[in-house]
């Protein structure tokens, strides 16, 4: 049960930093939890479990690193049209 939480979490921060950036009606359900998961991730290594925790996921770090993942991800991958 543990870990579907922490999907459904993962899901709603890549949601959020999908929406932040400007990039959710890009991204599927699938690429909002991986970048949630990561992002959670990343943004802990970096500025630490400060602030509310859900599933085990500092909520305010966990979404500043999913939008920095998806604004390099977007940088690097990302489509000129």
């Amino acid at each position: 049960m543990d870990m579907i939480w922490s999907l459904i979490v993962g899901g709603v921060i890549g949601a959020v930093a999908g929406a932040i950036t400007s990039k959710g009606a890009s991204m599927g359900i699938i690429a909002n939890v991986v970048a949630g998961l990561i992002g959670a991730w990343l943004g802990q290594a970096l500025f630490g479990t400060w602030g509310p925790a859900l599933a085990g996921m500092a909520i305010v770090p966990s979404i500043i690193g999913a939008v920095i993942l998806v604004a390099v991800v977007s940088f690097l991958f990302g489509r000129n049209r």
